[in-house]
């Protein structure tokens, strides 16, 4: 597999959800899914979310936007987009996933905006 590569996917995580918990809920799962359709086409997709979430509950964060979630959340993607080969911006409007790829971008790192755009690595 020596074309796979690691793809941070970047969408909406809070954006439009009034930080509705089932609202970003829906959101992780949109990026869920978009990682594993980037595993079954040979790469290993990722999102800063499955490791932030779980360090912010570990944290005893209260919510979205208290002081933990600050310390923790774009910092821990940012960290992960530093490992990977390239973003894979999906969804609608969301400052932090914009925020990602202008990251990426600064890297030198590939960005794609749509799944069409990633090769195949089987």
């Amino acid at each position: 597999m020596s074309n796979a590569q690691m793809i941070l996917v970047a969408g909406p995580y809070r954006s439009g959800t009034g930080d509705d918990p089932a609202r970003m809920a829906a959101n992780v799962a949109a990026m869920n899914e978009t990682a594993l359709a980037l595993f079954r086409a040979g790469h290993l997709g990722v999102t800063g979310e499955a490791l932030a979430l779980p360090l912010l509950e570990t944290a005893g964060s209260t919510g979205p936007g208290d002081s933990l979630y600050e310390e923790i959340f774009h910092p821990v993607a940012e960290q992960l987009l530093a490992r990977c080969d390239a973003v894979l911006r999906i969804g609608g409007p969301s400052e932090g996933a914009d925020r990602m790829v202008a990251h990426a971008r600064a890297l030198g790192k590939r960005v794609y905006l749509s799944a069409a755009e990633v090769p195949d690595a089987r």
